[in-house]
């Protein structure tokens, strides 16, 4: 009769690492679980539903007679700066709900599972992109209606959305650092407005450069929102895909080297 061997807990030997397979299932799992959250507290999609919806019409009427003389010669240059200011400013949730998880706890549970450290974080980051093509998606629309057509194309404006969301995501990276520091939500919240009223206002989303003071223009020529609103423009007004395209997507890229190493450096030392 063949004898079978038992081996003692002191004689295995544990991985203290997990493969890439592991942690990217496992950050689709965590992604899955911030879908679910918004599932079950619809109430958290308020800001992408309701302030593209808002902001539109009150920017729209309000602005339009005054810069361009009439709402449908204003079309599209608002509809591509409401789009940036507000798919951007959803980023700062990513920062508020991560502090909010790590907070209460939740975090310190997912801590005693047999998955990747890392994979809350990223769970995290990937779920909050719903929410960015929700605000697209409903930007655009609600242009549709007023009477915005864009010249590029539906091709153009679906790279114009990508080219949003990719940027938005990368933002994200910078406010899932302060939610990692930060000691509460609220100062979350707080730092993060500190950071985007000046580069979202102060940018050629809702006004032309040319009607600003020449000592404000080089701010506003040189803020990465003006580079985006303008790739944008272009792609959904002409479908040009020309160099203010490329400065977003490298306006990005260096945004991820930046604080993806140093948001996941932090968490890692707090998870």
């Amino acid at each position: 009769m063949k004898s079978t061997t038992v081996m003692t807990g002191s004689d295995r030997t544990l991985k203290k690492t997990v493969s890439f397979r592991q942690a990217f299932s496992n950050s689709m799992t965590m992604a899955y679980r911030g879908i679910l959250k918004i599932r079950h507290t619809p109430e958290q999609l308020f800001d992408v539903t309701l302030q593209p919806i808002i902001f539109t019409l009150m920017f729209t009427y309000i602005f339009g007679g005054a810069i361009s003389g009439d709402v449908q010669h204003y079309l599209p240059v608002i509809i591509p700066g409401i789009l940036v200011q507000t798919v951007i400013s959803t980023s700062v949730v990513t920062g508020v709900q991560l502090r909010e998880d790590m907070d209460k706890g939740v975090f310190d549970r997912f801590k005693s599972l047999p998955i990747a450290r890392i994979a809350p974080l990223v769970g995290a980051l990937l779920a909050d992109s719903i929410r960015y093509t929700i605000a697209t998606v409903l930007t655009f629309a609600m242009g549709y209606i007023l009477g915005y057509q864009p010249g590029g194309g539906l091709l153009s404006v679906a790279i114009a959305a990508l080219l949003v969301i990719v940027c938005s995501w990368a933002v994200s990276w910078i406010f899932a650092f302060f939610g990692v520091i930060a000691r509460t939500a609220s100062s979350v919240q707080g730092i993060s407005m500190i950071v985007l009223f000046p580069l979202t206002f102060v940018s050629n989303a809702f006004v032309p450069v040319g009607t600003m003071p020449g000592w404000l223009q080089w701010f506003v020529n040189a803020n990465p929102i003006s580079h985006l609103v303008n790739a944008v423009r272009e792609l959904a007004n002409t479908g040009t895909i020309g160099g203010e395209l490329a400065i977003s997507l490298l306006g990005a890229t260096v945004i991820v080297a930046i604080f993806a190493p140093l948001t996941v450096r932090a968490y890692m030392r707090k998870a």
